[in-house]
């Protein structure tokens, strides 16, 4: 099986098996810098995987809207975190309702789906999340700019293993995945290609400030360091 853009009911197993870690060790600093400002209200997630931190979330006390483009994944989050609210949709284009935050963790808005990417298409979203916010609201988020290195990695689980290959086109970066999951007595294959939009650290501010936005970039959530070339973004509007 071939699927270009995004998670298909393997990989998006396996993402959840073998690669929550990365949310679940932002949701600290997350919940920190929520917390300063917001002890409770909706949360929309745009980008919300399998809802691992949708469920930190209703822990600590948010309610929350996920959204993601993967049906494979929604059906995760519904059982992950059954307190929550999912929606199947293009984070791009869905309708945001009224909320006191707005996340979007692990380069989730570098997607190129449907062809929706490019610089535009985040100003355009950046609009939309500005009239959505409260006063006081902040919008959160992380994305890979031009030097994210391209690089070859391999996983595996108890059940599953992935092979990924990353490659620079221009502005983009296509990753490669080869996945495998164990169904019955023998492991199925599965392939797909995922396009991320690199976006410049300084057009993302300008298009933030833009909008409305006061900004400042971050180096991770809290004590959780995003790899190379990722850069977290708090947008809070006054």
């Amino acid at each position: 099986m071939s699927v270009s853009g995004g998670y298909g009911d393997d990989l998006a197993y396996i993402h959840d098996a073998g690669f929550s870690d990365y949310v679940l060790e932002a949701a600290p600093g997350l919940l920190r810098i929520l917390k300063k400002r917001l002890s409770r209200g909706l949360v929309v997630d745009l980008g919300c995987g399998s809802g691992r931190w949708a469920r930190e979330l209703n822990r600590a006390g948010y309610d929350v809207l996920g959204i993601d483009q993967s049906p494979a994944m929604i059906r995760m989050a519904r059982r992950i975190s059954p307190k929550s609210r999912f929606q199947v949709a293009s984070l791009f284009t869905v309708n945001l309702p009224a909320c006191v935050a707005i996340t979007s963790i692990g380069e989730c808005l570098n997607y190129c789906l449907a062809g929706q990417s490019s610089r535009r298409t985040l100003l355009r979203l950046f609009r939309r999340a500005y009239r959505a916010l409260k006063p006081g609201g902040v919008l959160i988020f992380d994305v890979a700019g031009p030097n994210r290195a391209p690089l070859a990695h391999c996983s595996q689980g108890r059940d599953w293993a992935v092979m990924a290959r990353t490659t620079m086109l221009g502005r983009n970066l296509r990753r490669r995945i080869t996945a495998f999951r164990k169904v019955g007595k023998v492991y199925r294959r599965s392939e797909e290609i995922h396009d991320l939009r690199l976006y410049a650290a300084e057009d993302v501010v300008q298009d933030l400030t833009a909008c409305g936005f006061r900004v400042r970039i971050q180096r991770g959530y809290g004590r959780f360091r995003t790899p190379t070339g990722i850069a977290v973004f708090v947008a809070v509007k006054p």
